[in-house]
């Protein structure tokens, strides 16, 4: 993470536009080991729904930080206790969603701790839109664990 602090709201969208796109192409990367097609269809939609965010990001490069709404979003917390796998071709899809769920918990606190460190409001409105979003993400892999995992066993 960087200890520096961000000059202006280009620079953190900047930030969180390339993180996107590692995300994006860290699924598209398993997507292409993945022996399991389920585990491609899903591989698949993570990585669109990481190159969506990165649109929605880039969008609001011409938005003013104040129209930025951050909404609540509930935190199942069914992956804060379980444990974490390496990812390779032959990864579970339990595993995969293990796996994408705590790196989408990962980005709630690198952006929280931006957050904490930013030095305007705006900046902070926009950590909190971000952070939002990365908890939007943490969610819906939740709820397709509780919905694949938890109720077929």
């Amino acid at each position: 993470m960087p200890d520096e602090r961000f000059k202006n709201i280009g620079e953190i969208l900047a930030f969180a536009v390339e993180r996107e796109e590692e995300a994006a192409h860290g699924y598209e990367d398993m997507m292409s080991r993945a022996k399991n097609d389920s585990l491609r269809l899903l591989l698949a939609d993570l990585k669109a729904e990481e190159e969506n965010h990165k649109r929605l990001l880039l969008d609001l490069s011409s938005s003013p930080a104040a129209d930025l709404a951050a909404v609540k979003v509930p935190d199942l917390r069914i992956s804060d206790f379980l444990v974490e796998a390496p990812v390779n071709a032959e990864t579970s899809l339990q595993d995969l969603l293990i796996f994408a769920a705590k790196k989408e918990q990962k980005a709630v606190e690198l952006y929280e701790r931006l957050r904490a460190a930013a030095s305007t409001d705006d900046q902070r409105r926009l950590f909190e839109f971000l952070i939002s979003q990365e908890r939007q993400h943490k969610l819906r892999l939740e709820t397709e664990y509780e919905n694949r995992i938890l109720w077929e066993n």
